[in-house]
């Protein structure tokens, strides 16, 4: 059964505040994805978790990341998600608002689209694997059934970063409809496309 679960939800909380490629796209969706756009990727991030912890629970996820070829494509999907991503955002910060397409136009992602890149960066981020594997274990007890206490950790790991996540994009949305000035706008998108591509070649490279 699971243990020391205020503790667990307590550490679960910390790693989704950490920045990082999550975060980074969670900014971006929120700022230029469309509502629709956003949910679909909190919801395939929160997927990613879910498949991260049922597969440290049959222990695919320490196979995986012991087979080098196999955690390399993953990480690799996941950094170039990410760097097609950063690219753009950059664009469309730097292309001129009269240049740009409608905003319906620029929305047309929709939940399916954001769902796939919240969940192949969920899955190419190495933060997650290596959690799923080290640390989510050690707050499962040998005694009980050990899979679905893993499972239900991984759903309660799921739902406080969609929380966190979900409370962060408001904030940006809140903050983008009080700060309207189309420069204040462009240097956002420009710093979060910045990170995403950086954030892109780490995770592709294995920094």
């Amino acid at each position: 059964m699971p243990t020391h679960v205020p503790v667990f939800l307590a550490t679960t909380l910390l790693l989704a505040m950490l920045p990082g490629a999550s975060q980074a796209l969670m900014i971006r969706q929120a700022l230029e994805g469309g509502r629709r756009t956003l949910q679909g990727t909190l919801a395939g991030n929160a997927s990613g978790f879910l498949l991260w912890s049922t597969a440290a629970a049959t222990g695919l996820s320490a196979v995986l990341l012991a087979s080098p070829a196999a955690y390399a494509a993953l990480r690799i999907a996941g950094g170039v998600v990410l760097m097609i991503l950063g690219v753009n955002t950059l664009r469309t910060a730097l292309t001129p608002i009269s240049a740009r397409p409608s905003r319906e136009e620029g929305r047309r992602t929709g939940f399916a689209g954001g769902y796939v890149t919240g969940l192949i960066t969920n899955l190419g981020n190495p933060k997650a694997g290596v959690f799923a594997v080290s640390v989510l274990p050690q707050f499962v007890t040998a005694q009980g059934p050990v899979f679905l206490s893993t499972v239900a950790l991984g759903a309660l790991w799921a739902l406080v970063s969609a929380s966190w996540y979900a409370l962060l994009t408001w904030a940006v949305g809140r903050g983008r409809a009080l700060v309207s000035r189309p420069a204040v706008l462009r240097g956002l998108s420009v710093i979060t496309g910045v990170v995403l591509l950086g954030l892109g070649i780490a995770v592709a490279a294995g920094v």
